[in-house]
């Protein structure tokens, strides 16, 4: 099959607020994330070394820090934040909802 289409809403969400999207997608190579973040929701720490897989974080809606080894990187509507796959990475929701849309792959 040339395309496979996926509605965020037919999938459980991991942690509260994730939406892993690439086996329902039968993605191969591409991680795809949509996180619908409740205020003060805070992700789990940690990084892809081992997979070699580096991240894009995109904001869509609300406000939202991401700590990138260390270093608080705020998020307005709009921005996309690359990160390394050695890189220790964590989302801080800030006070309201958000929705991010993180893309990854080696």
């Amino acid at each position: 099959m040339s395309h496979t289409k996926v509605n965020v809403t037919d999938t459980d969400a991991v942690a509260d607020a994730m939406h892993f999207l690439r086996d329902p997608l039968d993605a191969e190579q591409l991680g795809f994330t949509v996180v619908d973040c409740e205020p003060g929701w805070i992700g789990k720490e940690h990084d892809h070394a081992e997979m070699g897989h580096e991240e894009v974080y995109f904001l869509v809606s609300g406000s939202a820090t991401l700590t990138v080894d260390g270093e608080e990187v705020p998020l307005s509507p709009g921005d996309a934040v690359r990160v390394a796959p050695d890189s220790v990475r964590q989302i801080h929701n800030g006070d309201g909802e958000s929705r991010l849309v993180i893309a990854g792959a080696p």
